[in-house]
């Protein structure tokens, strides 16, 4: 049974990769409908000819590099701003910690990230010679940060009261109450909703190129402006990251059922 549970995605992947090669061969048609050979002119000038690839190959890394530390940033900050909400909430304590938490989580969620990423880049560090991919980690992880907070406040706050009753009974403190009991039991049910965001993340990393950063998304449009030709470049774009965001959605689906093995 556990092989048929696959399948869904399967087949989601294989109709998203044969609808985008049909659309591939397509343009690549002449009027007869046979494959015309200068469809291999045209992948050689934009992908083979002066390695123009390795802009996707830079720009790729580029992206897996923000996306990765933009979430450890995120995972971090949101934890310990849903800590200080859910103390506050339960108990009544850092009244002001509580109201900057607040405070941040409405800004952050209330104004685009596109934005924040140029306040940070032309306006905070306009000053300061500074690496672009360290700006957008910084960027990514601010705006994350503030998205995780919630998912993991919602996850805090459906563990049953009974179980702060119980680590209280015990003689433990709050925060070793949180960390032992509830954040273990919280997190298996935000770890979708933490798969998500990072998934959005991954894609909401297309934008650094406005601040000039060769990401991927900047590597394919870099590969256009050459060629003069957007459909190849956009199409390896989009299908590169087609298949992280699968990869990634397998991974999540994968922890998740093994962390249900364990509770079995």
């Amino acid at each position: 049974m556990k092989k048929w549970k696959k399948l869904p995605v399967i087949a989601v992947v294989i109709t998203a990769l044969m609808g985008l090669f049909s659309t591939a061969v397509y343009a690549a048609s002449g009027e007869d409908g046979d494959l015309q050979p200068e469809i291999l002119q045209r992948l050689y000038d934009n992908f083979v000819k002066d390695d123009r690839w390795k802009y996707l190959v830079e720009g790729l890394g580029n992206t897996a590099l923000i996306t990765l530390f933009a979430m450890v940033i995120g995972v971090v900050v949101g934890f310990l701003l849903a800590i200080i909400r859910v103390a506050h909430d339960k108990n009544g304590s850092v009244p002001v910690l509580n109201i900057i938490a607040k405070l941040y989580i409405t800004i952050i969620r209330g104004t685009p990230v596109m934005i924040q990423l140029l306040i940070i880049y032309f306006v905070i560090f306009a000053a300061v010679d500074i690496d672009k991919v360290l700006v957008a980690i910084i960027a990514f992880g601010v705006n994350s940060a503030a998205y995780v907070s919630e998912v993991v406040r919602s996850g805090i706050m459906s563990i049953d009261d009974g179980q702060f009753e119980a680590g209280k009974s015990l003689g433990l403190s709050f925060p070793v109450t949180m960390i032992h009991i509830i954040l273990p039991q919280a997190f298996k049910n935000i770890l979708p909703a933490l798969g998500n965001e990072f998934i959005s993340l991954l894609k909401e990393t297309s934008i650094s190129g406005y601040i000039g950063l060769m990401d991927l998304t900047r590597g394919g449009d870099y590969i256009r402006s050459v060629t003069y030709e957007a459909f190849l470049p956009l199409i390896a774009v989009a299908l590169i990251y087609l298949i992280i965001v699968v990869l990634l959605s397998a991974g999540v689906s994968a922890l998740e059922r093994s962390l249900k093995k364990n509770e079995r």
